[in-house]
């Protein structure tokens, strides 16, 4: 699931990311893949904050349907807009099975102990990777 962000720049140096669809959401990083890294944080902070607090959290809106909300105009003004993926840390691993080409599994195993890194950590971690890249 993707959620829209706004990105600022103003007149300070850096780059400031808030979410419109969640109030209160903010980060700021000091080039524009720093912001979105931080962005990724803190919209998962904020979303887990939430569900914490038995709240459900929002249906994630498209671009479109962002830069037709008349009420975000003010905010809108001047900022990129992109899609920040939300990566929720559930806090327990849950096992799966899934079929991959045995070379490819032996480049990952390899590749994860030069890490060391057990395969499914790895995995883990190349998978958020690439849904972070997504946006």
């Amino acid at each position: 699931m993707h959620y829209v962000a706004f990105i600022h720049t103003d007149d300070a140096p850096g780059f400031g990311v808030s979410f419109p669809d969640f109030p209160g959401c903010v980060t700021q990083g000091d080039t524009m893949e720093g912001a979105l890294a931080l962005a990724r944080e803190a919209l998962a902070f904020h979303a887990s904050g939430m569900l914490e607090d038995g709240d459900d959290l929002p249906a994630p809106r498209s671009i479109d349907e962002v830069e037709a909300d008349d009420s975000l105009s003010d905010w809108r003004e001047g900022a990129t807009l992109a899609l920040v993926p939300l990566v929720l840390d559930r806090g327990s691993p849950k096992r799966v099975n899934i079929s991959i080409d045995r070379g490819l599994l032996e480049a990952i195993d390899e590749t994860a102990r030069a890490r060391g890194m057990n395969r499914s950590a790895f995995l883990a971690s190349a998978a958020r990777k690439e849904i972070a890249g997504s946006w």
